[in-house]
């Protein structure tokens, strides 16, 4: 038997407007992330199945995502700290061009080599891997046979679409960063993971919002 896996990222939030660096820091959605949000709702109800969870990373800019959903099938959403962001450490909520000049060694790994990064005082991309391999493995073990919901970020959602498609840590560089809200959809069967979807977000229309390959 097999758990299917919808993946979706959380909206735009405030940072991702400032084009600043989010990881733990808790910052809402903007107004643009709420209409993106509804937009995932809609195209869930549409076009997947009904879950029988729905579980969200323990940052606003996720669960409120997830709400949105959860709120049209009557649903609660389980919150997990497994599903969280990269802790950013010194990186936290600055501006990307910032990031440049105080960081220029560590930040260019980010952007070259994201699989071998670290942000400054804080967690390890190598980290965050195993972190949300074991989050999502535990999730899809504990819902076999069952349809799954998980709104969480950019990043885990990256690491998790280069594990299915059989790629290390150190190759992460290859996977385009995942857009605002758009919906990636996985399979767990027998004891591995596969990609049915990655990134799909052209049913945002004018109202995608996709990170810069440079971040």
């Amino acid at each position: 038997m097999k758990t299917t896996i919808y993946l979706m990222r959380h909206g735009e939030s405030e940072a991702n407007k400032r084009d600043a660096f989010l990881g733990h820091l808790d910052l809402p959605l903007t107004e643009t992330g709420r209409a993106q949000a509804r937009l995932t709702r809609d195209h869930l109800l549409a076009n997947a199945e009904r879950p029988a969870v729905i579980y969200a990373s323990d940052l606003s800019r996720a669960y409120e995502t997830a709400k949105c959903t959860a709120d049209a099938l009557g649903m609660a959403v389980v919150r997990n700290a497994g599903l969280r962001e990269i802790d950013a450490g010194l990186w936290e909520n600055q501006p990307f061009v910032s990031l440049i000049e105080k960081y220029p060694e560590s930040y260019r790994i980010w952007r070259e080599d994201i699989g071998r990064s670290c942000p400054d005082g804080g967690e390890s991309v190598a980290a965050l891997w195993e972190r949300v391999m074991c989050t999502l493995t535990e999730i899809a073990e504990k819902h076999v046979g069952q349809t799954v919901y998980i709104f969480f970020h950019g990043t885990p959602i990256r690491a998790f679409a280069a594990h299915c498609f059989g790629k290390r840590c150190e190759e992460l560089k290859d996977i385009p960063w995942p857009a605002n809200a758009s919906v990636t959809k996985a399979v767990y069967e027998n004891g591995a993971f596969s990609m049915a979807d990655y990134n799909r977000y052209d049913f945002m229309g004018d109202m995608a919002t996709v990170l810069p390959s440079t971040t």
